[in-house]
């Protein structure tokens, strides 16, 4: 059997997980970056590894709608 290599390393935990509601994952992510460009691109990020054959495709659609919500937020707001 071969070994799972993690390649992708976090640099913050939010406790952001694909089972909460939409407004429960989004609170944990901005409450993690404190502004509406890192949480996207956080966010973007994770759904960039759970794209493709082997991620998990559920991850890849709720955090890509996360990371639009939180880029169009950016993008109205400036913070």
């Amino acid at each position: 059997m071969k070994k799972v290599v993690k390649w992708y390393k976090p640099k913050i935990h939010s406790g952001w997980d694909k089972n909460m509601t939409t407004l429960g994952r989004r609170r944990k992510a901005l409450a993690a970056h404190k502004s509406y460009l890192s949480t996207a691109k956080s966010l973007q990020a994770l759904a960039n590894v759970n794209s493709g054959k082997k991620g998990d495709h559920a991850t890849y659609v709720k955090a890509s709608a996360d990371a639009k919500y939180f880029y169009r937020k950016h993008k109205e707001t400036g913070k």
